[in-house]
């Protein structure tokens, strides 16, 4: 078998990335529209979501600001 025909040779398409563009974007307009703006508490509270951003920057590993170890 040749070898550089291999190397060339694209991953196969699956998923969203096979579908059609307007067919995601369909998709993706009824996943937002899904949440009643009663229920999306981080787009009326913005002290809210940036609270949350900042915890999960805390916990994940590589997040915020560390003290050095002088």
């Amino acid at each position: 078998m040749d070898e550089t025909k291999d190397a060339k040779r694209k991953p196969a398409r699956r998923g969203f990335a096979a579908m059609d563009p307007e067919r995601r974007r369909e998709i993706a307009r009824r996943g937002g529209a899904s949440v009643p703006s009663e229920k999306r508490s981080f787009a009326q509270n913005r002290d809210l979501a940036a609270n949350a951003g900042r915890k999960g920057g805390a916990a994940s590993r590589g997040g915020g600001r560390r003290p050095s170890a002088g």
